[in-house]
């Protein structure tokens, strides 16, 4: 459905209206972010794209991009929520474990 493998872990944290028939798909894991670069780039065969070093982000590709249908390229993001010694991306169910995600993955699929 994504259009991209989901990390066995990941936990669903939202999704929000990309705009032209697209989503972003928000995932926490408890991951390290490098831990979690690895990883896509073993399963997509690709070393994607550094967007960041402060803070950590990194793009996989998984779609040709269309000027013409799409907002955003399909895409797997990684970023890293502990970075500067962040307490991690918030957990949205209250009393939830864990209560902060160290790392998010954001898909984008490509519209259908």
């Amino acid at each position: 459905m994504l259009g991209a493998p989901l990390y066995p872990s990941a936990v669903y944290l939202t999704s929000y209206d990309a705009g032209r028939g697209q989503r972003f798909y928000l995932f926490g894991v408890t991951v390290p972010y490098a831990d979690l670069v690895g990883y896509y780039k073993t399963v997509l065969k690709t070393k994607g794209d550094e967007l960041f070093e402060a803070p950590p982000t990194h793009q996989f590709e998984i779609a040709r991009y269309r000027d013409e249908s799409m907002a955003f390229a399909p895409s797997v993001t990684i970023k890293d929520y502990t970075y500067g010694g962040a307490a991690g991306f918030p957990n949205p169910r209250p009393g939830a474990e864990p209560a902060r995600f160290p790392t998010v993955i954001q898909i984008v699929p490509a519209p259908r």
